[in-house]
């Protein structure tokens, strides 16, 4: 009795306080509001059960159709997460006939479900965390792959059918909470499809790696997004971190790295009432000059502003292998690179286009070239090390190695990862200039690739089964000491381990390390300063080439990619320089 006397007690407290606070009132935006004149648009209302990206899920979801859609111009795209909000198809109606918006499909979806086959004894399985909160493509493929391709497959009810704009500029995307989170994710993973976010009370918090987003927006290259902030003082601030001052940090970082973001701050909390009354404006201010592109701005990032050549970007080389790996260049720039599953070795032109060498590669993984200009390969279907001259005449080097990648040095001494797997230890072997063949470390799991410090007094190994760059220092014998893992790398969401690959130096000491988010740049202390992505996302192999050696050569799965920059490539097979003193 007593205890429920005294909790009444604090309810009714509760709720005096409650009554004693005045409600925040916001303005209510007119085109919020049905008036009379206005076309009005439909709303259809369907289920999608068929994902195989989200298995045995079933949602709900309503398209919204504007009375001036026409099929024979494929309308404009906003899709927003939890549903229909912030009473989008009235604000819609009014915003196109006033031109303040173009024509617009509006797909409204609600998070996946997973409905228990025994409702009065078991609970269904709620998806929303996993979809919405996740770093990832996941959900931007869902969108992509699945959802839009139905929504496509609907008419209006006059017959219409639906034809969406397959063109990123014509795209939005928003939601409110962990469907803001997950509207900034799709568009980031897939700024080619979406180039406008609304996000309200975003949830860019520790709940499944949101938190990361401002230094991974600090350290990548921008891309083209128009983004929207809302969020209130009074916001959640509870396990997963606190709402309000994680909303500021993402400004501040797409601020820094020059994303054009415009924001609403208020003082309310976790609820729809700031973001309702604003959403009219964000939906004018994210079509603002539409169909002008939405462009990508200047970032602060000083290593991308130094590594980065304003207007180039990647440019595909060849296409069409089956698996490209092992690249490397000679001492005139010219850039060879290997078709492992082929057996294939290529050579690009002065055109740059790849021909392919009349030559048995073996399968050759690692290559480089050494200061006698010959080019050292390592030959995994005969487990060889392999020598080419010019005339393509082959040396055996050494036998009975399984390598995987190889570096020579300047003075002819030869490093070769083995790997045995990712569980078992892996081996580092030194071939020395009299073929002397020595195990000089083993103990990483999947050793990977290998590249020399620019002084050629250290170096680097990656373990792919980690997000680790290992560095050795070398004695005067060629062996190796002081052994640290000291290159840290940027795990993605759907992998457990970035999976680097391998690596390059430029003549400052830069590492450029392959990896499953692109190129990550790590300063010579080992802190990943900038993140290059690349249009297939996995890369596995790089060089620099060209005559100045300030082209990078990226090999990804079937493609070859460059890109000129603003820095110049250490060759091993040069007379090693001694890069200045990193900032600490």
């Amino acid at each position: 009795m007593k205890r429920t006397f005294f909790t009444l007690l604090i309810l009714l407290a509760f709720f005096i306080v409650a009554a004693q606070t005045p409600a925040i009132r916001y303005p209510v935006d007119s085109a919020s509001i049905e008036h009379p004149g206005v076309p009005k648009g439909e709303v259809l209302k369907y289920t999608f059960s068929t994902s195989t990206i989200f298995p045995g899920t079933t949602r709900d979801y309503w398209i919204y159709i504007p009375a001036q859609y026409r099929p024979e111009t494929p309308a404009c795209v906003y899709v927003n997460q939890d549903g229909i909000q912030w009473k989008a198809p009235t604000v819609f109606d009014n915003l196109i006939f006033r031109h303040e918006m173009p024509v617009t499909i509006g797909i409204f979806i609600q998070p996946g479900r997973l409905h228990a086959d025994d409702t009065a004894h078991a609970l269904d399985r709620f998806n929303r965390s996993l979809e919405y909160d996740g770093l990832g493509d996941a959900y931007a493929r869902f969108l992509l792959d699945e959802l839009l391709p139905d929504v496509e497959k609907k008419k209006a009810g006059d017959g219409r059918a639906i034809r969406l704009s397959r063109n990123g500029n014509d795209r939005a995307i928003g939601g409110s909470s962990s469907g803001a989170i997950c509207a900034f994710t799709a568009a980031w993973e897939c700024p080619r499809e979406f180039s406008r976010v609304f996000s309200a009370i975003g949830t860019y918090v520790g709940l499944r790696g949101g938190d990361r987003y401002p230094s991974l927006i600090r350290k990548t290259e921008p891309r083209a997004l128009r983004i929207f902030l809302q969020d209130g003082s009074n916001d959640l601030n509870i396990y997963g971190g606190d709402w309000w001052k994680a909303n500021e940090t993402m400004e501040r970082a797409l601020v820094f790295s020059g994303y054009e973001v415009n924001h609403s701050w208020g003082e309310d909390g976790h609820n729809g009432h700031h973001g309702e009354s604003i959403f009219p404006d964000a939906m004018r201010w994210l079509w603002k000059d539409w169909p002008k592109p939405v462009t990508v701005g200047s970032t602060k990032n000083q290593a991308l502003s130094e590594i980065l050549i304003p207007g180039q970007d990647w440019e595909l080389v060849g296409q069409g292998y089956q698996f490209t790996e092992g690249i490397a260049a000679n001492a005139k720039g010219e850039v060879f690179f290997q078709d492992i599953p082929n057996s294939k070795t290529y050579k690009i032109d002065a055109d740059g286009k790849p021909q392919a060498l009349p030559l048995d590669a073996k399968k050759a993984s690692g290559t480089c070239f050494g200061p006698d200009g010959k080019r050292v390969v390592v030959a995994g279907g005969s487990n060889q090390i392999l020598s080419y001259d010019n005339n393509d005449k082959v040396t055996i080097l050494a036998d009975a190695l399984a390598g995987n990648d190889l570096v020579v040095a300047k003075n002819g001494n030869i490093y070769v990862t083995v790997p045995d797997g990712t569980e078992k230890p892996s081996k580092i072997y030194l071939i020395r200039p009299n073929g002397g063949k020595v195990v000089v470390d083993e103990g990483i799991r999947f050793a990977n690739g290998i590249a020399l410090t620019p002084d050629q007094s250290q170096l680097y190994i990656t373990e792919s089964a980690s997000h680790w760059v290992w560095i050795y220092s070398i004695r005067p014998d060629g062996t190796l000491a002081n052994k640290q893992h000291y290159g840290w790398l940027q795990v993605p969401d759907n992998a457990e381990n970035a999976w680097p690959d391998g690596l390059k130096c430029d003549r400052e000491g830069r590492v450029y390390v392959t990896s499953r988010m692109g190129i990550q740049i790590l300063d010579p202390v080992g802190r990943v300063n900038a993140i290059l992505p690349i249009p297939t996302g996995q890369a596995s192999n790089c060089c620099f080439g060209g005559p100045g050696f300030d082209v990078l050569y990226v090999t990804s799965r079937d493609k070859v990619y460059r890109r000129r920059l603003n820095v110049h490539g250490a060759n091993p097979f040069d007379s090693p320089n001694k890069p200045g003193a990193p900032r600490l």
